[in-house]
């Protein structure tokens, strides 16, 4: 139950409105973030997809509990750091997305598996996943908790996404990126 919850919270924090991000922020590959312009980014392998339908969201916040997961266009408004990458589901292989930052820092990362492609994140079917992949508890994670520090170039981590089942919520299971479905 308390699984349920944490889903829950998640679900009313993370932002329902999906505005199209600027052409030069649109689903970047994972190589597509070697070649970036210069600059910070993270390029991120998802792991645990439960199946390849709808699109993939990649969300960079700053790094604290009010800004994160706070509405997008709050954020802008206030001037704060703010990216949004779309992409569709890919149907075969490794899932690798690129996501750039407005500088060096600290921020907090999140993807969304939006299987429904509805531009809402649906708790009962929806992923989630966060940098440093914490457990779910009865709220969301903490900003520092879902954080990582950017230098000048491209850092490399990995997500893993988290799905209701039943009663809980987690990861459907490890896998490799080749074993993916």
């Amino acid at each position: 139950m308390r699984y349920i919850l944490a889903l829950a919270a998640v679900a009313l924090a993370v932002p329902a409105n999906a505005v199209i991000p600027p052409k030069s922020e649109r689903g970047r590959s994972g190589a597509d973030c070697r070649a970036a312009e210069s600059g910070p980014a993270v390029r991120v392998n998802i792991v645990g997809l439960r199946d390849r339908r709808g699109k993939l969201i990649l969300e960079l916040y700053p790094e604290n509990d009010a800004d994160f997961l706070q509405s997008d266009k709050i954020l802008i408004a206030a001037g704060k750091p703010f990216r949004r990458v779309p992409m569709p589901t890919p149907n075969i292989g490794p899932v690798t997305m690129c996501i750039r930052a407005p500088g060096p820092g600290s921020y907090a990362l999140v993807v969304l598996h939006d299987r429904d492609d509805n531009g809402k994140f649906g708790l009962s079917g929806d992923g989630v996943g966060f940098a440093n992949n914490p457990k779910l508890g009865l709220r969301k994670p903490r900003a520092k908790t879902a954080g990582l520090t950017l230098g000048s170039g491209v850092r490399s981590i990995s997500i893993v996404m988290n799905y209701r089942q039943g009663l809980s919520v987690g990861p459907i299971e490890t896998r490799t990126a080749e074993g993916q479905p």
